[in-house]
Protein backbone atom coordinates (compact mmCIF):
# COMPACT_ATOMS: atom_id res chain seq x y z
CA UNK A 1 0.00 0.00 0.00
CA UNK A 2 1.21 3.62 -0.54
CA UNK A 3 1.33 5.97 1.89
CA UNK A 4 2.56 9.32 2.94
CA UNK A 5 6.07 9.74 3.04
CA UNK A 6 8.32 11.71 5.12
CA UNK A 7 6.81 13.64 9.03
CA UNK A 8 2.93 12.87 9.69
CA UNK A 9 2.63 14.37 12.89
CA UNK A 10 0.77 17.50 12.22
CA UNK A 11 -2.68 16.54 10.30
CA UNK A 12 -4.92 19.44 8.52
CA UNK A 13 -8.13 17.96 7.78
CA UNK A 14 -9.75 20.24 5.28
CA UNK A 15 -13.72 20.13 5.79
CA UNK A 16 -15.71 18.51 8.34
CA UNK A 17 -17.96 16.21 6.65
CA UNK A 18 -18.41 12.51 7.51
CA UNK A 19 -15.21 11.43 5.99
CA UNK A 20 -13.32 14.09 7.10
CA UNK A 21 -14.53 13.51 10.69
CA UNK A 22 -14.06 9.63 10.56
CA UNK A 23 -10.38 10.15 9.31
CA UNK A 24 -9.35 12.86 12.03
CA UNK A 25 -11.28 10.10 15.08
CA UNK A 26 -8.79 7.87 13.28
CA UNK A 27 -5.87 9.72 13.15
CA UNK A 28 -5.96 11.36 16.65
CA UNK A 29 -6.40 7.34 17.83
CA UNK A 30 -2.90 6.71 16.62
CA UNK A 31 -1.84 9.69 17.98
CA UNK A 32 -1.44 12.49 15.34
CA UNK A 33 -2.03 16.38 16.15
CA UNK A 34 -5.48 17.16 14.17
CA UNK A 35 -6.95 20.24 13.20
CA UNK A 36 -9.89 19.90 10.99
CA UNK A 37 -11.10 23.57 9.15
CA UNK A 38 -14.65 22.95 8.26
CA UNK A 39 -15.98 26.61 6.20
CA UNK A 40 -19.62 26.05 7.80
CA UNK A 41 -20.55 26.51 11.27
CA UNK A 42 -21.22 23.34 12.46
CA UNK A 43 -19.67 19.92 11.55
CA UNK A 44 -21.65 17.71 8.59
CA UNK A 45 -20.96 18.61 5.45
CA UNK A 46 -23.42 17.21 2.96
CA UNK A 47 -25.17 15.68 6.23
CA UNK A 48 -26.07 19.41 7.35
CA UNK A 49 -29.07 20.66 9.28
CA UNK A 50 -31.66 23.12 7.95
CA UNK A 51 -33.62 25.03 10.67
CA UNK A 52 -36.94 26.79 9.48
CA UNK A 53 -39.54 28.01 11.41
CA UNK A 54 -39.32 25.46 14.50
CA UNK A 55 -38.28 22.14 11.93
CA UNK A 56 -35.31 20.71 12.06
CA UNK A 57 -34.61 19.02 8.34
CA UNK A 58 -31.82 16.77 7.56
CA UNK A 59 -30.19 18.14 4.59
CA UNK A 60 -28.72 14.80 3.08
CA UNK A 61 -29.19 11.45 4.05
CA UNK A 62 -32.15 10.04 5.78
CA UNK A 63 -31.07 6.62 5.61
CA UNK A 64 -28.85 5.04 8.08
CA UNK A 65 -27.62 1.48 7.77
CA UNK A 66 -24.25 -0.22 9.21
CA UNK A 67 -24.00 1.22 12.91
CA UNK A 68 -20.66 -0.78 13.28
CA UNK A 69 -18.82 1.60 10.56
CA UNK A 70 -19.95 4.60 13.13
CA UNK A 71 -18.59 2.66 15.71
CA UNK A 72 -15.35 1.84 14.83
CA UNK A 73 -13.97 6.02 14.32
CA UNK A 74 -15.54 6.26 17.54
CA UNK A 75 -13.82 3.49 18.99
CA UNK A 76 -10.51 4.44 17.55
CA UNK A 77 -10.63 6.99 20.56
CA UNK A 78 -11.69 4.78 22.91
CA UNK A 79 -15.23 5.33 22.85
CA UNK A 80 -18.70 3.76 22.44
CA UNK A 81 -21.31 4.34 19.86
CA UNK A 82 -24.36 3.72 22.70
CA UNK A 83 -22.74 6.80 24.32
CA UNK A 84 -22.94 9.39 21.71
CA UNK A 85 -25.65 8.33 19.21
CA UNK A 86 -28.53 6.83 20.28
CA UNK A 87 -30.37 4.64 17.28
CA UNK A 88 -33.48 3.66 16.77
CA UNK A 89 -34.25 1.00 14.64
CA UNK A 90 -36.73 1.18 11.79
CA UNK A 91 -39.19 -1.46 11.34
CA UNK A 92 -40.28 -1.51 8.73
CA UNK A 93 -36.94 -0.40 6.94
CA UNK A 94 -39.22 0.96 4.13
CA UNK A 95 -43.02 0.73 3.11
CA UNK A 96 -42.51 0.50 -0.78
CA UNK A 97 -46.23 1.61 -2.96
CA UNK A 98 -46.66 0.38 -6.10
CA UNK A 99 -48.77 2.05 -8.76
CA UNK A 100 -51.94 -0.65 -8.75
CA UNK A 101 -52.39 0.12 -5.17
CA UNK A 102 -50.37 -2.64 -3.15
CA UNK A 103 -47.95 -1.87 -0.78
CA UNK A 104 -44.71 -3.99 0.72
CA UNK A 105 -43.23 -3.65 3.88
CA UNK A 106 -39.08 -3.86 3.75
CA UNK A 107 -38.70 -5.51 7.07
CA UNK A 108 -34.77 -6.72 7.92
CA UNK A 109 -35.90 -9.42 9.76
CA UNK A 110 -35.66 -12.36 7.02
CA UNK A 111 -38.14 -14.30 8.41
CA UNK A 112 -41.05 -12.23 8.94
CA UNK A 113 -40.06 -10.77 5.77
CA UNK A 114 -40.53 -14.07 4.00
CA UNK A 115 -43.41 -14.85 5.55
CA UNK A 116 -44.68 -11.36 4.33
CA UNK A 117 -43.64 -12.28 1.06
CA UNK A 118 -45.50 -15.69 0.58
CA UNK A 119 -48.86 -14.25 1.78
CA UNK A 120 -48.38 -11.20 -0.70
CA UNK A 121 -46.69 -12.90 -3.22
CA UNK A 122 -46.80 -16.32 -3.36
CA UNK A 123 -44.44 -19.01 -1.87
CA UNK A 124 -42.12 -19.27 -4.63
CA UNK A 125 -41.25 -15.09 -4.02
CA UNK A 126 -40.82 -16.27 -0.49
CA UNK A 127 -38.12 -19.11 -1.47
CA UNK A 128 -36.24 -16.76 -4.01
CA UNK A 129 -35.89 -13.83 -0.78
CA UNK A 130 -34.53 -16.29 1.00
CA UNK A 131 -31.66 -17.64 -1.36
CA UNK A 132 -31.02 -13.65 -2.03
CA UNK A 133 -30.30 -13.16 1.57
CA UNK A 134 -27.79 -15.62 1.44
CA UNK A 135 -26.54 -14.90 -1.73
CA UNK A 136 -25.98 -11.33 -1.01
CA UNK A 137 -24.65 -11.80 2.72
CA UNK A 138 -21.75 -13.73 0.78
CA UNK A 139 -20.95 -10.94 -1.56
CA UNK A 140 -20.38 -8.20 1.24
CA UNK A 141 -18.38 -10.83 2.98
CA UNK A 142 -16.35 -11.39 -0.40
CA UNK A 143 -16.36 -7.50 -0.78
CA UNK A 144 -15.88 -6.15 2.59
CA UNK A 145 -12.79 -6.67 3.50
CA UNK A 146 -10.65 -7.35 0.19
CA UNK A 147 -12.51 -4.83 -2.07
CA UNK A 148 -13.90 -2.40 -0.07
CA UNK A 149 -12.40 -1.54 3.48
CA UNK A 150 -8.70 -1.67 1.39
CA UNK A 151 -6.85 0.71 -0.24
CA UNK A 152 -6.22 0.05 -3.81
CA UNK A 153 -3.77 1.52 -5.56
CA UNK A 154 -3.92 -0.86 -9.02
CA UNK A 155 -5.94 -3.17 -10.76
CA UNK A 156 -3.19 -6.13 -9.59
CA UNK A 157 -4.17 -5.25 -6.16
CA UNK A 158 -7.77 -7.12 -6.95
CA UNK A 159 -5.75 -10.47 -7.70
CA UNK A 160 -6.69 -12.95 -4.63
CA UNK A 161 -9.29 -15.86 -4.01
CA UNK A 162 -12.45 -13.35 -3.39
CA UNK A 163 -12.19 -11.81 -6.85
CA UNK A 164 -12.79 -15.18 -8.19
CA UNK A 165 -15.47 -16.28 -5.85
CA UNK A 166 -17.02 -12.98 -6.89
CA UNK A 167 -16.63 -14.10 -10.81
CA UNK A 168 -18.16 -17.43 -9.45
CA UNK A 169 -21.31 -16.26 -8.01
CA UNK A 170 -21.94 -13.97 -10.96
CA UNK A 171 -20.96 -10.74 -8.81
CA UNK A 172 -19.42 -9.07 -12.59
CA UNK A 173 -22.44 -9.51 -14.16
CA UNK A 174 -25.59 -7.07 -14.13
CA UNK A 175 -27.47 -6.17 -11.24
CA UNK A 176 -31.03 -6.48 -12.46
CA UNK A 177 -29.99 -9.55 -14.30
CA UNK A 178 -28.27 -10.99 -10.28
CA UNK A 179 -32.14 -10.02 -8.78
CA UNK A 180 -34.10 -11.35 -11.76
CA UNK A 181 -33.30 -14.84 -10.38
CA UNK A 182 -34.23 -14.65 -7.13
CA UNK A 183 -37.24 -12.73 -7.92
CA UNK A 184 -39.82 -12.91 -10.39
CA UNK A 185 -42.85 -10.47 -8.79
CA UNK A 186 -42.29 -6.89 -10.49
CA UNK A 187 -42.72 -5.76 -7.27
CA UNK A 188 -40.08 -7.52 -5.58
CA UNK A 189 -37.65 -7.03 -8.44
CA UNK A 190 -37.63 -3.07 -7.53
CA UNK A 191 -37.61 -3.28 -4.32
CA UNK A 192 -34.59 -4.74 -4.24
CA UNK A 193 -32.73 -2.97 -7.27
CA UNK A 194 -34.07 0.41 -7.11
CA UNK A 195 -30.80 0.89 -4.94
CA UNK A 196 -28.34 1.27 -8.11
CA UNK A 197 -29.40 5.06 -8.47
CA UNK A 198 -27.82 5.66 -5.31
CA UNK A 199 -24.47 4.35 -7.33
CA UNK A 200 -25.58 6.71 -10.27
CA UNK A 201 -26.43 3.96 -12.75
CA UNK A 202 -29.49 2.04 -13.97
CA UNK A 203 -29.84 -1.25 -12.73
CA UNK A 204 -29.78 -3.15 -15.71
CA UNK A 205 -26.16 -1.54 -16.21
CA UNK A 206 -24.89 -1.21 -12.80
CA UNK A 207 -22.98 -4.51 -11.56
CA UNK A 208 -24.22 -7.01 -9.63
CA UNK A 209 -21.63 -6.54 -6.49
CA UNK A 210 -23.99 -3.37 -5.93
CA UNK A 211 -26.51 -5.27 -4.70
CA UNK A 212 -24.82 -5.37 -1.35
CA UNK A 213 -26.62 -1.71 -1.15
CA UNK A 214 -30.37 -3.53 -0.92
CA UNK A 215 -28.30 -6.01 1.35
CA UNK A 216 -27.09 -3.29 3.56
CA UNK A 217 -30.43 -1.27 3.80
CA UNK A 218 -33.29 -4.37 3.37
CA UNK A 219 -31.44 -7.10 5.68
CA UNK A 220 -29.03 -5.59 8.11
CA UNK A 221 -31.17 -2.55 9.02
CA UNK A 222 -32.01 0.92 8.82
CA UNK A 223 -31.88 3.16 11.79
CA UNK A 224 -32.64 6.85 13.25
CA UNK A 225 -30.28 8.84 15.45
CA UNK A 226 -32.49 10.53 18.07
CA UNK A 227 -32.03 14.00 16.44
CA UNK A 228 -32.34 13.25 12.86
CA UNK A 229 -29.07 12.04 11.03
CA UNK A 230 -27.21 14.68 11.55
CA UNK A 231 -26.81 13.67 14.62
CA UNK A 232 -23.86 11.56 13.61
CA UNK A 233 -21.62 14.26 12.84
CA UNK A 234 -22.08 16.02 15.63
CA UNK A 235 -21.33 13.22 17.72
CA UNK A 236 -18.18 12.36 15.79
CA UNK A 237 -17.24 16.18 16.50
CA UNK A 238 -18.04 16.04 19.80
CA UNK A 239 -16.05 12.78 20.59
CA UNK A 240 -12.77 14.54 18.38
CA UNK A 241 -13.17 17.28 20.39
CA UNK A 242 -12.85 15.57 23.75
CA UNK A 243 -9.67 13.80 22.48
CA UNK A 244 -7.62 16.60 21.28
CA UNK A 245 -8.86 17.61 17.22
CA UNK A 246 -9.14 21.07 16.86
CA UNK A 247 -12.21 21.76 15.31
CA UNK A 248 -12.48 25.26 13.43
CA UNK A 249 -15.43 26.81 11.94
CA UNK A 250 -16.42 29.48 10.53
CA UNK A 251 -12.41 29.24 8.79
CA UNK A 252 -12.79 28.69 4.56
CA UNK A 253 -9.32 27.31 2.89
CA UNK A 254 -8.36 29.24 -0.02
CA UNK A 255 -5.61 26.76 -1.35
CA UNK A 256 -2.98 24.62 -0.18
CA UNK A 257 0.86 25.67 -0.09
CA UNK A 258 3.21 23.68 -1.66
CA UNK A 259 6.73 23.28 -1.39
CA UNK A 260 9.25 20.75 -3.17
CA UNK A 261 6.45 18.90 -4.00
CA UNK A 262 4.96 18.58 -0.50
CA UNK A 263 1.92 20.57 1.23
CA UNK A 264 3.55 22.52 3.57
CA UNK A 265 0.31 24.83 4.88
CA UNK A 266 -3.09 25.28 4.30
CA UNK A 267 -4.24 28.95 3.63
CA UNK A 268 -7.62 30.66 4.73
CA UNK A 269 -9.57 33.67 3.71
CA UNK A 270 -8.93 35.37 7.16
CA UNK A 271 -5.11 35.67 6.17
CA UNK A 272 -4.55 32.57 8.52
CA UNK A 273 -1.57 30.50 7.35
CA UNK A 274 -1.77 26.70 9.25
CA UNK A 275 1.28 24.52 8.95
CA UNK A 276 0.50 21.05 8.27
CA UNK A 277 2.68 17.81 7.47
CA UNK A 278 -0.41 15.91 6.18
CA UNK A 279 -3.36 17.66 4.32
CA UNK A 280 -6.53 15.66 3.80
CA UNK A 281 -9.04 17.32 1.60
CA UNK A 282 -12.45 16.60 2.19
CA UNK A 283 -14.67 18.93 -0.48
CA UNK A 284 -15.97 17.13 -3.23
CA UNK A 285 -12.83 15.65 -5.34
CA UNK A 286 -12.66 18.34 -8.05
CA UNK A 287 -13.18 21.38 -5.55
CA UNK A 288 -10.44 19.67 -3.06
CA UNK A 289 -8.28 19.79 -6.73
CA UNK A 290 -8.81 23.55 -6.85
CA UNK A 291 -7.44 24.03 -3.97
CA UNK A 292 -3.98 22.58 -4.92
CA UNK A 293 -1.17 24.65 -7.15
CA UNK A 294 -1.73 23.31 -11.02
CA UNK A 295 -4.85 22.37 -14.08
CA UNK A 296 -7.12 21.09 -11.22
CA UNK A 297 -8.68 17.86 -11.83
CA UNK A 298 -7.72 16.51 -14.80
CA UNK A 299 -9.29 13.01 -15.23
CA UNK A 300 -13.07 13.52 -17.25
CA UNK A 301 -15.16 11.63 -14.96
CA UNK A 302 -18.81 10.63 -15.28
CA UNK A 303 -21.21 11.55 -12.66
CA UNK A 304 -24.41 10.20 -10.99
CA UNK A 305 -27.90 11.22 -11.43
CA UNK A 306 -28.76 14.36 -9.19
CA UNK A 307 -31.81 14.75 -7.31
CA UNK A 308 -34.19 17.21 -6.12
CA UNK A 309 -35.25 17.77 -2.71
CA UNK A 310 -38.31 19.34 -1.16
CA UNK A 311 -38.04 19.80 2.92
CA UNK A 312 -41.94 20.18 3.73
CA UNK A 313 -43.42 21.24 7.59
CA UNK A 314 -46.99 20.74 7.78
CA UNK A 315 -49.99 20.65 9.86
CA UNK A 316 -51.14 17.48 8.31
CA UNK A 317 -50.53 13.18 9.13
CA UNK A 318 -50.75 10.31 7.34
CA UNK A 319 -51.26 7.70 9.26
CA UNK A 320 -50.70 4.42 7.05
CA UNK A 321 -47.40 5.87 5.87
CA UNK A 322 -43.62 4.65 7.33
CA UNK A 323 -40.77 6.82 8.27
CA UNK A 324 -39.33 5.93 4.81
CA UNK A 325 -41.39 5.53 1.85
CA UNK A 326 -40.75 4.50 -1.77
CA UNK A 327 -43.66 5.60 -4.38
CA UNK A 328 -43.52 3.66 -7.38
CA UNK A 329 -44.14 5.15 -10.88
CA UNK A 330 -45.99 2.55 -13.75
CA UNK A 331 -42.50 3.19 -15.33
CA UNK A 332 -39.27 1.75 -14.72
CA UNK A 333 -36.49 1.14 -17.21
CA UNK A 334 -38.32 4.19 -18.72
CA UNK A 335 -37.29 6.31 -15.22
CA UNK A 336 -33.63 5.57 -15.74
CA UNK A 337 -33.56 6.19 -19.63
CA UNK A 338 -34.65 9.81 -18.59
CA UNK A 339 -32.98 11.01 -15.57
CA UNK A 340 -29.66 9.51 -16.73
CA UNK A 341 -29.12 9.13 -20.49
CA UNK A 342 -31.68 11.71 -22.12
CA UNK A 343 -31.24 14.66 -18.90
CA UNK A 344 -35.03 14.72 -18.58
CA UNK A 345 -37.13 15.32 -15.91
CA UNK A 346 -39.22 11.75 -14.73
CA UNK A 347 -42.79 11.70 -16.72
CA UNK A 348 -43.81 9.34 -14.09
CA UNK A 349 -41.80 9.43 -10.92
CA UNK A 350 -40.60 7.85 -8.36
CA UNK A 351 -40.03 9.67 -5.23
CA UNK A 352 -38.65 8.80 -1.88
CA UNK A 353 -41.09 10.23 1.01
CA UNK A 354 -39.33 10.32 4.36
CA UNK A 355 -41.34 10.93 7.46
CA UNK A 356 -39.08 11.86 10.35
CA UNK A 357 -41.44 13.22 12.94
CA UNK A 358 -43.11 9.75 13.07
CA UNK A 359 -39.81 8.48 14.49
CA UNK A 360 -38.70 11.73 16.58
CA UNK A 361 -41.35 14.03 16.85
CA UNK A 362 -39.38 17.04 18.40
CA UNK A 363 -37.88 17.34 14.95
CA UNK A 364 -41.32 19.61 14.77
CA UNK A 365 -43.49 22.51 16.20
CA UNK A 366 -45.62 20.51 18.36
CA UNK A 367 -48.77 18.64 16.67
CA UNK A 368 -46.19 18.98 13.20
CA UNK A 369 -44.64 17.39 10.98
CA UNK A 370 -41.77 16.76 8.80
CA UNK A 371 -41.42 15.40 5.08
CA UNK A 372 -38.54 14.76 3.18
CA UNK A 373 -39.83 14.53 -0.33
CA UNK A 374 -36.31 13.54 -2.51
CA UNK A 375 -37.23 13.00 -6.46
CA UNK A 376 -33.77 12.04 -8.82
CA UNK A 377 -33.58 14.18 -11.19
CA UNK A 378 -30.31 14.26 -14.18
CA UNK A 379 -27.26 16.05 -12.94
CA UNK A 380 -26.34 19.30 -14.43
CA UNK A 381 -23.66 17.79 -16.97
CA UNK A 382 -26.51 15.51 -18.24
CA UNK A 383 -29.31 17.70 -18.46
CA UNK A 384 -29.46 21.77 -18.25
CA UNK A 385 -32.94 22.03 -16.20
CA UNK A 386 -33.69 25.84 -16.42
CA UNK A 387 -33.42 26.07 -12.56
CA UNK A 388 -32.73 29.09 -11.75
CA UNK A 389 -35.45 30.92 -13.96
CA UNK A 390 -38.58 29.37 -12.76
CA UNK A 391 -38.64 25.18 -13.01
CA UNK A 392 -38.11 25.00 -9.68
CA UNK A 393 -41.53 26.51 -8.36
CA UNK A 394 -43.48 24.61 -11.44
CA UNK A 395 -41.82 20.76 -10.53
CA UNK A 396 -42.10 21.32 -6.96
CA UNK A 397 -45.91 22.42 -7.71
CA UNK A 398 -46.11 18.95 -10.01
CA UNK A 399 -44.41 16.52 -7.44
CA UNK A 400 -47.20 18.10 -4.64
CA UNK A 401 -49.95 16.71 -7.66
CA UNK A 402 -47.77 13.08 -8.11
CA UNK A 403 -48.76 12.74 -4.50
CA UNK A 404 -52.16 13.62 -4.08
CA UNK A 405 -52.86 11.30 -6.62
CA UNK A 406 -50.95 8.86 -4.50
CA UNK A 407 -52.88 9.65 -1.43
CA UNK A 408 -51.27 12.09 0.48
CA UNK A 409 -54.63 14.02 0.49
CA UNK A 410 -54.33 17.43 1.21
CA UNK A 411 -50.57 17.64 1.35
CA UNK A 412 -50.24 20.68 -0.54
CA UNK A 413 -53.16 22.74 1.39
CA UNK A 414 -51.17 21.77 4.85
CA UNK A 415 -47.47 22.63 4.18
CA UNK A 416 -47.17 25.22 6.10
CA UNK A 417 -42.61 25.43 5.49
CA UNK A 418 -41.65 24.09 1.61
CA UNK A 419 -38.10 24.31 0.74
CA UNK A 420 -36.42 22.74 -2.16
CA UNK A 421 -33.16 21.62 -3.43
CA UNK A 422 -32.42 21.88 -6.28
CA UNK A 423 -29.17 20.00 -9.00
CA UNK A 424 -27.98 24.46 -9.12
CA UNK A 425 -28.05 24.19 -5.67
CA UNK A 426 -25.96 21.57 -5.13
CA UNK A 427 -23.79 23.37 -7.32
CA UNK A 428 -23.57 26.29 -5.81
CA UNK A 429 -22.38 23.89 -2.79
CA UNK A 430 -19.75 23.07 -4.62
CA UNK A 431 -20.58 19.78 -6.06
CA UNK A 432 -19.53 18.87 -9.18
CA UNK A 433 -22.55 18.61 -11.86
CA UNK A 434 -24.91 19.46 -9.36
CA UNK A 435 -24.93 16.13 -7.83
CA UNK A 436 -24.68 14.96 -3.92
CA UNK A 437 -23.88 11.76 -5.02
CA UNK A 438 -20.37 12.20 -6.72
CA UNK A 439 -19.02 10.22 -9.71
CA UNK A 440 -20.69 7.12 -10.83
CA UNK A 441 -19.96 3.52 -9.85
CA UNK A 442 -19.06 2.53 -13.65
CA UNK A 443 -16.95 -0.17 -13.94
CA UNK A 444 -14.56 2.56 -14.79
CA UNK A 445 -15.28 4.42 -11.74
CA UNK A 446 -14.87 1.71 -9.32
CA UNK A 447 -12.33 0.00 -7.02
CA UNK A 448 -8.64 0.53 -7.91
CA UNK A 449 -10.19 2.46 -11.13
CA UNK A 450 -11.75 5.44 -8.78
CA UNK A 451 -9.66 8.25 -8.31
CA UNK A 452 -7.10 7.31 -5.81
CA UNK A 453 -7.33 9.00 -1.92
CA UNK A 454 -3.38 9.61 -2.43
CA UNK A 455 -2.54 12.07 -4.61
CA UNK A 456 0.13 11.12 -7.44
CA UNK A 457 2.38 13.98 -7.30
CA UNK A 458 1.97 15.57 -3.71
CA UNK A 459 2.85 12.19 -1.53
CA UNK A 460 1.26 14.13 1.45
CA UNK A 461 -2.06 15.13 0.02
CA UNK A 462 -4.59 12.97 0.99
CA UNK A 463 -8.46 13.17 -0.23
CA UNK A 464 -11.67 11.70 1.78
CA UNK A 465 -15.09 11.00 0.62
CA UNK A 466 -17.49 9.73 -1.71
CA UNK A 467 -15.56 11.03 -4.98
CA UNK A 468 -12.83 8.58 -3.84
CA UNK A 469 -12.27 4.81 -2.74
CA UNK A 470 -14.33 3.53 -2.04
CA UNK A 471 -17.33 5.25 -2.66
CA UNK A 472 -20.96 6.82 -2.14
CA UNK A 473 -23.11 6.60 0.44
CA UNK A 474 -22.77 6.68 4.07
CA UNK A 475 -21.22 3.02 5.22
CA UNK A 476 -18.51 4.19 2.44
CA UNK A 477 -17.94 7.12 3.04
CA UNK A 478 -16.99 5.80 7.01
CA UNK A 479 -14.85 3.87 5.42
CA UNK A 480 -12.93 6.39 2.99
CA UNK A 481 -12.46 7.73 6.52
CA UNK A 482 -10.30 5.12 7.58
CA UNK A 483 -8.60 4.30 4.30
CA UNK A 484 -7.39 7.87 4.46
CA UNK A 485 -6.18 7.58 7.69
CA UNK A 486 -4.78 4.53 6.77
CA UNK A 487 -2.51 6.03 4.16
CA UNK A 488 -0.94 8.60 6.96
CA UNK A 489 -0.28 5.70 9.94
CA UNK A 490 -0.05 2.72 7.63
CA UNK A 491 -2.14 0.87 9.95
CA UNK A 492 -4.38 -1.12 7.46
CA UNK A 493 -3.90 -3.00 4.53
Amino acid sequence: MRQVTGATERVVVVGAGLGGLACALHLAGAGRQVTVVERAAEPGGRAGRLALAGFEFDTGPTVLTMPDLIAEPLAAVGESLTDWLPLTTLDPAYRAWFPDGSSLDVITDPERMAQQLAEVCGPREAAGYRRFVASARQLWQLERDDFIARNLDAPTDLLNGNLLRLLAVGGFGRLQAYIDRFFRDPRTRRIFSFQAMYAGLAPHRALAIYAVIAYLDAVCGVYFPRGGVHALPRALAGAADKHGVELRYDTTVTRVETRAGRAVAVHTTGGERIPADVVVLNPDLPAAHELLPGPGLRRRLRYSPSCVVVHIGSRQHYSKIAHHNIHFGRAWRRTFQEVIDEGRLMSDPSLLVTNPTRTDPQLAPAGQHSYYLLAPAPNLATGAQAWRSGLTDAYVSQLFEVLEARGYHGFRDAATVCHPVTPADWADQGLAAGTPFAAAHTFAQTGPFRPNNLHPALDNVVFVGSGTQPGVGVPMVLISGKLAAARVTGAAR
